[in-house]
């Protein structure tokens, strides 16, 4: 009996809840009393790691995590020399998670963390990315408006479809870790890059709570620069936009030539206009800007990568080896 148990506890998939977090001291002693509280709920079906990303955090952040990491060797934690942004923490959390499948939350509870069970027994079911799809969002209507319009220009943009309404909260498959891990990105964008890697993928609806301690990272500026980063990074419209628009303008040119050549035959003593000759240079000097800072976007792009910056530093780490961080 004893050999049957010890194989049913060999075949127990490791699951890795990876979260990322900054200045979320207020947070963290409910998060991890609800991460206990799953991992126990769940001791028959998988085994549970808890990985933290703390952003260079100055606060009590860091403090508590070393105190659980104390305590429970299922926490795992790094602390970066500065922040290296939020999207690069959910990278550097998939590089080090060492679960069968990785769950991706953040410390502010917005998205609730029991949702595992219903990821998991998906996962189980053979999908290899399972999403939360949100069905209202606490929050403002201006920042509501931001990303309803930036989900509608990303997937119209976009090289492939990117589901709406959906954040970081998910589970990933190991075999998609390794296929993210391969790409040298200089600016991630994670659900987009999951999202065009194929897979089996599946979402589940559901409504997210509000922010009870502490202040939302993402305003409508950290929002527009994600999404910039999400169009740049998995389209190649607007390079394709500045070549047509540079046609049309060159083709409307032709045009307006021969018209005003036409119309200074039939009317000799037509005055010389020098307010459109203005607005038109200023115009192409407009256009032109235009045009260079879409070619200077993918520019940087690819200088940020061949650059090869580390995804992160590692100032400390608890629970963790040096030969495990690998950023």
């Amino acid at each position: 009996m004893n050999d049957e148990a010890t194989l049913a506890t060999a075949r127990r998939p490791l699951i890795s809840i990876a979260i990322p977090v900054l200045n979320e001291a207020g947070n963290l002693d409910a998060l991890y009393a609800r991460l206990v509280a799953l991992a126990d709920r769940m001791v028959d079906r998988c085994d549970l790691e808890f990985v933290f990303t703390d952003n260079h955090s100055d606060d009590e952040t860091w403090p508590m995590l070393a105190r659980f990491a104390a305590a429970d060797l299922r926490v795992r934690a790094m602390r970066f020399s500065r922040n290296f942004g939020f999207q690069n923490s959910i990278l550097a959390n998939y590089l080090h998670a060492r679960g069968d499948a990785v769950m991706q939350i953040d410390a502010d509870l917005q998205d609730p963390p029991e949702m595992l069970e219903q990821f998991f027994a998906l996962w189980q079911q053979g999908f290899h990315v399972v999403y939360g799809i949100r069905r209202k969002r606490p929050e403002g209507r201006l920042l509501n408006l931001v990303r309803k319009c930036g989900y509608w220009v990303i997937d119209k943009v976009g090289e492939h479809p990117i589901p709406r309404d959906v954040g970081d909260f998910r589970l990933v498959d190991r075999a998609v870790i390794e296929a993210v891990a391969r790409f040298r990105t200089a600016s991630p964008y994670l659900r987009g890059m999951i999202a065009g890697l194929g897979f089996n993928q599946t979402g589940i609806p559901y409504d997210r709570d509000a922010r009870t301690v502490g202040e939302s990272k993402f305003n409508v500026m950290r929002l527009t620069r994600l999404g910039l980063t999400a169009v740049f990074n998995h389209s190649t419209v607007p390079l394709r936009m500045a070549s047509f628009l540079g046609i049309v303008i060159l083709l409307g040119s032709l045009v307006g030539s021969v018209y005003y050549v036409i119309l200074h035959l039939l009317q000799p003593d037509l005055p010389r206009g020098f307010v459109s000759i203005q607005l038109m240079v200023l115009f192409g000097i407009g256009l032109n800007a235009f045009l260079l800072g879409i070619l200077g976007e993918y520019i940087l792009r690819i200088y940020r990568v061949l650059r090869s910056d580390p995804i992160a530093i590692v100032e400390r780490s608890l629970n963790m080896q040096p030969d495990e961080l690998r950023l």
